[in-house]
């Protein structure tokens, strides 16, 4: 596991401290690396949409899914 040193915003650490404070998260780096995995859920919900929304249009993709898969 690599440790990042990032500067973050006010704002952003007493949202991260109200998730550890809640007990939503373990630890500080525990929130940062859910919301992390969290936009990357979301990124991959959004290409698969618009994926769908091509092919709607009559775009035709080519490849093999899989290996489409394994670079998210």
């Amino acid at each position: 596991m690599t440790t990042l040193s990032i500067p973050i915003t006010t704002k952003q650490e007493k949202f991260i401290a109200s998730l550890v404070d809640s007990g939503k998260a373990a630890n500080m780096a525990h929130a940062v690396r859910q919301a992390l995995d969290f936009y990357l859920e979301e990124k991959l919900v959004a290409d698969v949409m618009e994926s769908e929304m091509e092919m709607r249009q009559g775009k035709i993709l080519y490849g093999d899914p899989r290996k489409l898969i394994g670079k998210f």
